[in-house]
């Protein structure tokens, strides 16, 4: 028979009366609490960030694609303020936790955000609450890492705590999709912890999609992303491939996705970035291991996806050279869009700060434009680029470049502009072309 917290909680998020907590106001955590304010609960927003916190009770806009028009008036009504007091964790009836989920230096999982949090939520853990894990791990975490820390507590799975998971699913600057149109997995391992995450979400997104353990939505959601990762190695290794034949990679994909059925289009690029591709693949490899198991499949895809900075940067070379008769050394290099997709302001894993690195190894410098980021933050893994600002781009700083190389496909850019004064491009996105614009100077990489 369900316990009387279950029944209390289950009432509350019926009718709307639940305070919802979100742990981490990041490109997963802000979009969800104001999809849960849209919903009719009050919501209180956990950062460990006082500065991010700040700036979003004061209306700021934290997110470059996010209007903060609807983050505002939420704040004005009273049913939506950010806050870095964990000591507040016990007052939400659901807390939902979506904090990184990175890699080690030697490619191993970093759970720390998660087992920290776990151990916060525990210190406040009252009767009652739902406690739903968000961010991306190896199937198995929410049981064998959440559940014993939060049972440490005192609490009792399925009568005075419930527990689930339900993947993220962000795309950021996506204009097609936002948190309340995509579908929502949600799975748990007890029916209560599970009714209760699917009633939370079905009234925050418009599809709620049940599955029957905590580990089938965390090894979905790992397939989605390893899905994505090995049909971009596969494009890569194409490119490659294709560019020794004298073969437009670029365009072989376009006359390929004329096809109806049977095939999907992927693109390549400079490597990956973002925080779910270039990572989650790992955490199930890592997994794997644990049973014996080599996902030869997906290390390959790895493998073939990290060495594309380098392959753009000979390529780089090679074209200076073929140009000028000079290699990078002491070069002047222009690098077009530091964040690691088109149109946002996110530098998680963006390959072109691996670019910079790599470049200015070989004796060059130099310098980046993005419309979308003025400053380089500070980064895990590029903590020496930071406080770096934004080169102008105009005719005359153009034609300072030995050479500009495209590494994200900014719409805000004017590439008729660079093909007109660059001397050199190396278009590692196809942008040039699908605008149009035909560039003697240009070539592909």
């Amino acid at each position: 028979m369900p316990s009387a917290h279950y029944e209390q909680t289950l009432s509350r998020l019926e009718d709307g009366t639940a305070t919802i907590g979100i742990i981490g106001l990041g490109y997963v955590g802000l979009p969800l609490a104001l999809a849960g304010v849209k919903a009719g609960y009050r919501v209180i927003g956990f950062d460990i960030s006082q500065g991010r916190v700040d700036a979003i009770n004061a209306g700021e806009q934290v997110i470059s694609y996010m209007d903060p028009t609807e983050m505002r008036e939420a704040l004005a009504a009273g049913k939506f303020e950010a806050t870095a007091d964990f000591a507040r964790l016990g007052e939400p009836d659901a807390l939902a936790i979506c904090v990184p989920t990175p890699l080690t230096r030697n490619r191993d999982p970093d759970l720390s955000y998660v087992v920290n949090t776990a151990e916060m939520i525990a210190k406040t853990l009252r009767p009652g609450q739902l406690v739903v894990l968000e961010s991306t791990t190896w199937p198995g975490t929410t049981r064998e890492v959440v559940q014993p820390v939060l049972e440490a507590a005192g609490g009792i799975l399925g009568e005075t705590f419930f527990l689930g998971f339900s993947p993220e699913r962000e795309d950021p600057g996506n204009q097609s999709f936002n948190t309340k149109t995509i579908p929502k997995l949600v799975g748990a391992d007890d029916p209560q912890s599970r009714k209760l995450a699917e009633t939370f979400y079905g009234k925050t997104v418009a599809k709620v999609v049940p599955v029957n353990s905590a580990a089938v939505a965390e090894a979905a959601k790992l397939t989605e992303n390893i899905f994505r990762a090995v049909n971009i190695a596969l494009v890569n290794e194409l490119k490659l491939v294709y560019a020794e034949m004298g073969i437009d990679v670029w365009e072989v994909i376009a006359a390929a996705a004329t096809k109806p059925f049977g095939y999907q289009a992927f693109y390549p690029g400079p490597g990956l970035g973002g925080h779910c591709i270039p990572i989650d693949p790992f955490y199930l490899t890592w997994k794997a291991r644990e049973f014996g198991i080599e996902s030869r499949f997906i290390e390959l895809a790895g493998q073939i996806n990290t060495a594309m900075p380098r392959y753009v940067v000979g390529e780089l070379a090679r074209a200076l050279n073929a140009q000028s008769g000079k290699g990078l050394k002491g070069a002047k290099v222009l690098i077009l869009g530091l964040a690691y997709k088109s149109d946002v302001d996110d530098l998680r894993e963006s390959p072109s700060l691996t670019l910079i690195d790599l470049i200015e190894a070989q004796g060059a410098h130099v310098d980046f434009h993005d419309p979308h980021i003025p400053v380089v933050p500070m980064t895990r893994e590029h903590a020496e680029l930071a406080g770096r600002a934004s080169a102008p781009l105009d005719p005359a700083s153009l034609a300072g470049y030995d050479a500009v190389l495209i590494s994200t496909d900014h719409a805000a850019v004017d590439y008729a502009l660079v093909a007109s004064h660059a001397k050199l491009i190396v278009d590692t996105r196809n942008a040039l072309a699908k605008r149009g614009i035909n560039a003697a100077q240009a070539v592909k990489a």
